[in-house]
């Protein structure tokens, strides 16, 4: 079976990861949490919505604006993708010695704090 991921865009894979952690959201929302103008995000998701990866339906509360979802391929898709790059770290980090698998784990919990300040 082909790896679709493999074909994507970080910035693709990116934004489908957002809508997988944080559920269907408006275009608006989604270039805001990508920190990306809405024109860019735009061909972000018409990309991924020619691909079937992405749906798209008018806001209820809203009609000219759209909401955004990732379908059941895209998530799949995005899915495989991450247990291809798991998959890939955990064979590297294998490869290490236990001092340095050490120093790795120390660091992550510093990464933790970086990433949520």
């Amino acid at each position: 079976m082909r790896d679709e991921s493999l074909e994507l865009t970080t910035n693709q894979l990116s934004a489908m990861s957002v809508l997988l952690n944080n559920g269907d959201l408006l275009m608006g929302e989604l270039a805001a949490m990508e920190n990306v103008q809405p024109p860019s995000m735009t061909r972000i998701v018409n990309g991924l919505e020619a691909l079937g990866f992405l749906a798209r339906r008018a806001d209820p509360a809203d009609k000219r604006q759209s909401v955004v979802a990732l379908t059941d391929s895209g998530k799949q898709v995005l899915l495989a993708n991450r247990r291809r790059r798991d998959e890939w770290l955990a064979m590297r980090i294998a490869e290490l010695e236990p001092e340095e698998r050490e120093v790795l784990r120390k660091a992550v919990s510093i990464l933790e704090k970086v990433n949520h300040a």
